[in-house]
Parts: structure tokens; sequence; C-alpha cells
């Protein structure tokens, strides 16, 4: 372990002090530290970086994005002025490539007011860079929005907010905590004694065996709260892609990645990117709270096909030479492939109840 890293001296101090702390604080700390946090501190996109986002693979996915707004933007009633705002935009592609489908239908594009969420520096002067030219305000937090409509994109934005994890112990659950030892100069989980919330633990108490893993994430909680606040308040809808489970379940899912491998979660934390899979139904829960409509989640394959992606690639391999076109029919296949992205990354949306179903979960087919 890199002991002289910034993240590394915080988290062996601050466990030091108040003995060993929750997998959530671990996660916030190694992710968002100022000094040396993973997101403060790496581009992590990308070939080079330490993974792969849809937008970054084609184009085709930002555009159909776009196109989603733009329908939803007319469905919502296509108020004189709205937010659009993403959470977590990456290097600024999605909207990139979104503002150029939303270009298509002029008076949504004079409407938009361009809002992103990003506190790292390093990415958001990558975004200033793909979006040169665009009015863009930034936020390193969810913003009072103000009462206007907010249409609200997030790709793979709810899976890097920290979670809570659990362990089955005699008859109760127990949270798992992070200890550092001395000794082997390694971070290693140790039980707690605190208990998880909800309605859901206790059923999955019943069936879960010695050692089980459960998750909670009270940070997407709070963000699907506030954004199911203002979307009921002042009207909108919401859009999130991420890999996750459709039901609450049993199950450890925290994981690692750095140049694209897995490594173990308490590793150099700092250096890699920690994530955790989205319980969807917790956030359909959150949305039914405010009395919105939760639509999906779907699988991500079927989404884009519900939106044209196979004829948006066809019409891109009209003007493809050879080589591009083996690219595309590649992208195609890893956006919407059931080995690829296309099963294991879900969508799902929020609406206002009087608002029609939106693009993409009209069809029941």
């Amino acid at each position: 372990m890199h002991s002289g890293h910034p993240v590394v001296r915080r988290l062996t101090r601050l466990i030091s002090e108040r003995g060993p702390i929750s997998v959530a604080e671990f996660m916030e700390i190694a992710l968002g530290d100022p000094d040396g946090g993973y997101y403060a501190t790496h581009d992590p996109f990308g070939v080079d970086g330490d993974f792969t986002t849809a937008p970054e693979i084609s184009q085709m996915f930002g555009e159909l994005i776009g196109l989603w707004c733009a329908d939803t933007w007319q469905r919502i009633g296509a108020p004189a002025a709205f937010t659009l705002i993403e959470l977590g935009p990456g290097r600024g592609t999605l909207m990139a490539d979104a503002l150029r489908s939303i270009a298509s239908l002029p008076d949504c594009l004079a409407a938009a007011r361009i809002h992103l969420v990003e506190n790292s520096p390093t990415l958001q002067a990558a975004q200033q860079k793909a979006l040169h030219g665009q009015d863009v305000t930034w936020h390193e937090a969810l913003p009072d929005l103000g009462a206007v409509p907010a249409i609200f994109i997030a790709n793979e934005f709810l899976d890097a907010l920290p979670v809570r994890q659990f362990v089955k112990t005699g008859d109760a659950w127990r949270e798992r905590l992070v200890d550092y030892d001395r000794a082997a100069d390694v971070f290693a989980f140790t039980p707690g004694m605190a208990t998880p919330d909800g309605p859901h633990a206790d059923r999955l108490l019943a069936e879960a065996a010695e050692g089980d893993i459960f998750e909670q994430s009270p940070a997407v909680i709070s963000v699907i709260g506030d954004i199911a606040a203002h979307i009921a308040a002042h009207g909108g809808a919401a859009l999130f892609i991420d890999y996750g489970h459709r039901r609450t379940a049993i199950g450890e899912t925290l994981q690692a990645v750095r140049q694209h491998r897995p490594i173990d979660p308490l590793e150099a934390p700092g250096t890699s990117d920690v994530t955790a899979h989205v319980d969807f139904q917790c956030v359909g829960e959150g949305a039914g709270d405010h009395g919105l409509r939760s639509l999906g989640p779907l699988d991500q394959g079927t989404f884009l096909q519900r939106l044209g992606i196979r004829e948006r690639a066809d019409i891109l391999r009209q003007k493809a030479d050879e080589r591009q076109t083996r690219d595309l029919n590649a992208a195609l296949t890893r956006l919407i492939g059931p080995s690829e992205m296309g099963t294991l990354f879900k969508v799902m949306a929020l609406s206002e109840k009087r608002v029609e179903l939106l693009a993409g979960f009209d069809s029941q087919s």
C-alpha cells in the first residue's frame, strides 16, 4: 500500500483517532478527498484510464439521450425555460452529443439552461473543453434550481455514491467497518454494532445466511429525494442509467477497478474507482415517496433499441469507411449486447404522474 498517499494518510489518521469507519466513509474519502481522492486527481475514462463509459464508446449514446430529453421536454408541456442538468458528467461527452441532437429542435435548445454537477477539477476542465461555446453553469453538489421544470440525467453517477455494508452475524445485521492493521500496513474489514434502517432489512435478515452482506446507500436515497422533490414541486423528469439490480437483495457488490481490472476495494484507496451496484427498487420507492411515477428499470439494450439505436447506426454506416463501420458495429454490440452492457446496465426514469409515459418506456414489446 502507498502509505505516503494523501488519502491513505488521511484514512489511517482518522481511524487511529476515531476507530474503525464505515464503508461509506471509506468510499467518500477514497473517491472525493480534495488532495488525493480518485475523482479529484484522475481522468478515469477511456483506454488510458480505468474504465470506459457508454458516451465514450459511441456518439450514438449521447445523441439518443439528447433526443430523449427533447421528446421529454415536449411531453412535459414544452416549457419556455427548463433546467437540463447532468450529474457526474464525465468528460462532457454525453452532454456535448446530446446538445447536438437537441439542436434539431431549436425551441428546446433555446429553452434549456445547462447545469452540470461535478466536484472534480480534472473532469470539470475536460467538460469545459468538450462544451466550449455553450453557456454552462457548474456546481459541486446538487443545487437549488429555482421554480422551473428540470430534466435530470445521470449516467453512471449513482454507483459512485457511498454505500454502507451490514453482515449477518447471529440473529442480527451488524455494520461492516474498515479498520487499519498497522503491523501488516493494510486496511481490513471488522464488525461494528450499528444496524440498517428501512423496511427491507428485517425481511432480508430472515433469508440471509451467516456472513451474508446487505448494502444500503443513504447517499442515493438523499439524492433521489432531492431530485424527486424538485420534479414534484416544479415539473420535469429524470433519467438514471447505471449497473444495478431491479430488487433490493442480499449480496456484496462493492468493487474497485484500476486500468480496466478489478482489485480489492480496500487496496490503495485514492488510486482506483470504487463503486457499488445501484438498488433500483430503492430509487423507485424514493420517487414514490414524493408522489412520482417510476418507469423501468429496463435493460440498457432494450431502452436504446426502443430509442432507435439500430436505425441511427444504419445512417452512420452510409457515410462510414471499412474501419469506421467495424468500429461502429463493435460499439453497437458493446452498448446493447446481452453479454456486454446491454443487460448489466439498467435504465430508470422518474416523472410526474400527470405526464404520459416517456420515450423508451411507452412500449410493452
